[in-house]
């Protein structure tokens, strides 16, 4: 018999084992084929697709997450592969076969499996992509379909990258085949283990890592994220390493330790068996605890973001369309009525018009560098009528107080705390208020020419309004329509109405609507198939985990079942050890997932629980019908033995 003829004849023999790796491997070459394909496609070199340019970095980033992952993932599946197989290899040297032999036999099962893998994903890619440009299309809003061509710089990339990768791996791995000794290596699977140790000290120390990751979760915000970002990474990451080393055999232990559960129908098996599986398996459990968070707080962020578009959007444009006049009565921009006769040519019915004038006051925000800018002074009256419109929060100011209102809802900045003094001046006249507090969230289109608004008392807005020319007022006007959505055309030609400098002033809400829409579920659509990529391997890593160790499983659980366990009860503990293995680190990147969707709320300034539940009820969902496969696959093999 030939090396190669071997080599597929063990590749057949160990196909239970090889199935998830060749799976994954697989996905992470078809999905890799297809972003190549859209990267290296002729129209989208030439420039040809309107708006490519918005997706291809992001592509291309993707790109190197999924080669610097396969790399990880091959490497520790390939290692726990070889690891498995130390009395097979102990047989062959048994046989005569040298180290030099048996390196060379794996290398050609290796290769084999890779050329499966890049030639299905490569299929699979090809079958897909059609559906992938359709998709793009649809979202690019191009004039006319994405062609169908599968650029050869992309199969060629896409087969000379991933035949490297996996060869390279296979190299890297094979440095340790035959340096044991052959009787070390037909003992492997036999030696006797040692009862798993925990540390207090670093089970301690993974509840303060843990706890110390969530509180700086829970009170991150826009402004402090990029300085808890590190440390919160940290923290979580060896919290839960020895979360898993640690501190949960120290949970098991305690479970021996309590005879009212302990001795109860299979459960001493179960946990006893437990206290090894999960020592064993503690780094496989950590890493796809980690996976698990990524996956659910990346997702989760695509997904709020891109259901949170329209919000966002009516957030920073309480009005369809509005403009600011730096001096009142005067329509340098454009004349209301003007405005009023282009909506209504275009087809657009106004639901409600604003206007608002007020005196623009010099103001120093402190926590953003001392940036210098203006306030604009309104009256209480004007502001709570828009405000009730809006279904906003109306105010009550005192005379001599002011209430700031800053625009973004998203910035938890506070500029001007409850009890503090602005000094400011309006046209030269000094101005002294004592502050109520901050509201964020304007109540009409931001603008460039003031950063918030100033509220303050009905008879003192009118009281320094006097002696005030109307040069130096500012007043805004507002017009929301019915359809705003469909208002795209309307508010270009209004637009072409307007003298070119002044443009920048004029704001409407549909263009950055349909530029937030796009850009969200562009990353959506991208980030999901990476994020299916990781559940996949995720899942992979567990599955064949558990293959690695079946024959240990089968060798005592024909011990059980001479001893008087029935099969049933065989089934039971063997069910109930897979699902611990597979939902506790599930279930601990949930908990993750959750201070991470925390953080997410507070720099969005909204509540994301109830998008972040159907993120991780999908992938429970996804999770669970992985397990039942596994254990399905599991069961049968194991009644072979």
């Amino acid at each position: 018999m030939t090396f190669r003829r071997l080599a597929r004849s063990n590749v057949r023999g160990n196909w239970h084992r090889y199935v998830a790796f060749f799976l994954s491997s697989t996905f992470s070459v078809m999905i890799f084929f297809i972003y190549a394909a859209f990267l290296f496609h002729p129209d989208v070199i030439s420039g040809n697709i309107r708006a490519a340019d918005k997706v291809r970095q992001g592509m291309i980033l993707c790109e190197y997450i999924i080669v610097i992952f396969s790399f990880f993932f091959v490497l520790y599946s390939m290692s726990a592969f070889l690891k498995s197989r130390k009395k097979e290899f102990g047989l062959l040297s048994l046989f005569g076969m040298t180290s030099r032999q048996i390196a060379k036999l794996v290398l050609y099962e290796n290769t084999l499996i890779a050329l499966f893998a890049i030639a299905a994903g490569i299929g699979f890619g090809a079958l897909f992509s059609k559906l992938f440009f359709m998709a793009l299309a649809e979202l690019l809003q191009v004039d006319t379909p994405i062609r169908f061509i599968l650029a050869p710089k992309a199969i060629w990339l896409t087969v000379g990258g991933f035949f490297a990768l996996f060869e390279l791996i296979t190299l890297f791995t094979l440095r340790n085949v035959g340096r044991s000794e052959i009787i070390e290596l037909l003992k492997a699977s036999k030696k006797p283990k040692s009862v798993p140790v925990f540390s207090k000290w670093l089970t301690a120390l993974s509840i303060v890592c843990l706890s110390a990751g969530y509180y700086l979760a829970y009170q991150a915000k826009l402004n402090t994220i990029m300085l808890y970002m590190l440390p919160i990474l940290a923290t979580v990451i060896v919290g839960t390493y020895f979360l898993f080393t640690q501190a949960s055999v120290a949970i098991l232990r305690r479970l021996q330790k309590s005879p009212g559960l302990y001795y109860r129908h299979t459960h001493l098996v179960t946990v006893a068996q437990l206290v090894f599986k999960i020592k064993d398996n503690a780094r496989t459990l950590f890493m796809v605890a980690i996976l698990s968070a990524v996956i659910l707080t990346a997702s989760g962020t695509f997904y709020v973001l891109y259901l949170d578009t329209t919000n966002k959007a009516l957030d920073h444009y309480p009005q369809s369309f509005g403009y600011t006049e730096r001096e009142a009565g005067t329509h340098e921009i454009i004349h209301p009525d003007e405005l009023r006769r282009l909506l209504t040519e275009k087809g657009q019915e106004i639901a409600y018009e604003v206007k608002l004038t007020g005196i623009p006051v010099p103001v120093t925000l402190e926590q953003m560098r001392n940036r210098q800018t203006e306030a604009l002074l309104v009256p209480e009256e004007a502001y709570n009528r828009i405000a009730e419109r809006l279904n906003r929060k109306t105010v009550q100011v005192e005379a001599g107080h002011a209430i700031y209102v800053f625009p973004y809802r998203e910035v938890a900045v506070e500029f001007f705390p409850k009890g503090s003094r602005l000094e400011t001046n309006a046209d030269g006249k000094p101005l002294s208020f004592v502050m109520d507090g901050q509201l964020n969230g304007s109540v009409i289109n931001t603008s460039v020419d003031y950063a918030g608004m100033l509220v303050v008392d009905d008879n003192e807005y009118a009281e320094r309004i006097k002696g005030i020319p109307d040069n130096k007022r500012m007043t805004y006007y507002g017009f929301e329509t019915r359809n705003w959505a469909d208002s795209l055309t309307a508010s270009q030609q209004i637009a072409g109405a307007i003298p070119e400098k002044e443009r920048k002033r004029f704001e409407t809400r549909v263009e950055d609507y349909l530029d937030y829409k796009q850009f969200n579920s562009l990353t959506l659509f991208i980030g999901l198939l990476v994020s299916v990529l990781f559940f996949v391997a995720s899942g992979s890593m567990l599955y064949f985990k558990l293959f690695t160790e079946i024959q240990d499983d089968q060798a005592q659980f024909k011990a059980l079942s001479r001893i008087g366990v029935s099969d049933e009860e065989i089934r039971k503990i063997t069910g109930t050890q897979i699902g611990i293995v597979f939902f506790v680190p599930v279930a601990v990147g949930v908990i993750h997932a959750a201070f991470a969707y925390k953080s997410l709320g507070n720099m969005l300034g909204i509540t994301v629980w109830h998008y972040g539940i159907i993120v991780m009820g999908v992938y429970a969902a996804m999770q669970f019908v992985y397990f039942a496969l596994a254990r399905r696959a599991y069961m049968k093999q194991l009644g072979q033995g």
